[in-house]
């Protein structure tokens, strides 16, 4: 890979719609598994795709992935019509990465800084096992501005790879370099937004019985009831210690969502519903129906790295589709399976 991107580079290989890709091996294919292009308003992104049909998109503003496809080309993700593709503005919807605060937990602007900063394609990443060709690996470095906000050096880098068989993979890995010996705290969160056919037709399994900070109640912890969560209102919750696998039911598209989390111990499932949408200018007022956040978070106890440490953390998300017993979705076959 590391050869294919300087070929990219310094060749100038064309692929599709003039931008700069590589193809894909072995098949005689043309088409183009990871290519380097001009998305809105200008701004680089790099479109992964998949030998049947899958497809991801990743911008090169905030390390953000803001397309994942399908092999039948349907779209995953959520992004908002009214999404500003505009620094400093983050992009409403995709994946985008917190760092290194979550929400309002600091003194940092919300979500921290990663998300609004631009990443730089890493052409000489660290050996790293993968089945995929289809791949793009980005380094984020703190700039002057960043170190006069947050004083620490460090090196963030993110794989974004499109499995075969069409998942998604993220994998960060912060490493602290500091020369002095100043150790660092961390929030972390792969902020995602799934693509949902009707709010109120979604549950989500894996998180019953969980112990929860309510942001609507000042996080303040509470226990889950029931069996499922299924939504009628706002939600905002950082479940604890939650499983390495949670499942997002829509029963509409009959799909399955399955987020697995390697190194990431909390979930986040966000929601605005109508009011709050109504006061947010970068997203529809009707569209908190056709959405649901899941988010893989290190949020209530924050990573700590002495110089010369390195934190990973890693999401894979896959979509299949949904199993049914006398009417009703049934997640336990989903949730058993590897």
């Amino acid at each position: 890979m590391k050869e294919n991107l300087r070929q990219v580079r310094e060749r100038g290989g064309e692929g599709e719609g003039g931008g700069k890709g590589v193809r894909m091996a072995g098949s005689g294919s043309e088409r183009v598994a990871v290519e380097l292009c001009k998305g809105i308003n200008g701004l680089d992104k790099v479109v992964l795709r998949g030998p049947r049909g899958s497809s991801a998109e990743v911008y090169l503003y905030g390390g953000h992935v803001t397309s994942w496809r399908n092999d039948h080309g349907e779209e995953l993700l959520f992004v908002s019509s009214k999404a500003i593709f505009k620094p400093p503005k983050a992009i409403r919807g995709g994946i985008p990465i917190c760092f290194p605060q979550f929400g309002s937990h600091g003194s940092l602007e919300q979500h921290g800084f990663a998300r609004n900063k631009f990443w730089s394609i890493d052409t000489d990443p660290p050996p790293f096992p993968t089945n995929s060709k289809s791949f793009i690996d980005l380094i984020l470095k703190p700039s002057e501005e960043d170190m006069q906000k947050w004083p620490y050096s460090y090196e963030f880098r993110l794989r974004v790879a499109l499995g075969p068989g069409g998942d998604l993979m993220l994998t960060s890995r912060v490493r602290n370099t500091n020369a002095d010996g100043k150790p660092f705290t961390f929030a972390f969160a792969y902020h995602t937004y799934f693509s949902v056919s009707d709010i109120s037709e979604v549950r989500v399994e894996g998180l019953e019985t969980l112990d929860y900070l309510d942001n609507l109640q000042n996080k303040q912890r509470f226990t889950e009831q029931g069996d499922a969560l299924t939504f009628e209102s706002e939600v905002d919750k950082i479940y604890l210690s939650t499983p390495t696998k949670i499942a997002i039911l829509d029963h509409e598209k009959k799909r399955t969502f399955v987020l697995r989390k390697d190194g990431i111990p909390d979930a986040v499932v966000w929601n605005p519903w109508d009011k709050k949408a109504k006061t947010m200018t970068d997203f529809g007022d009707d569209e908190y129906m056709h959405m649901l956040c899941v988010e893989a978070a290190a949020v209530e106890k924050p990573i700590t790295l002495k110089p010369g440490e390195e934190w990973k953390g890693r999401l894979e998300l896959s979509a299949v589709p949904s199993s049914y017993c006398s009417g009703q979705l049934d997640p336990q076959k989903v949730l058993q399976s590897s």
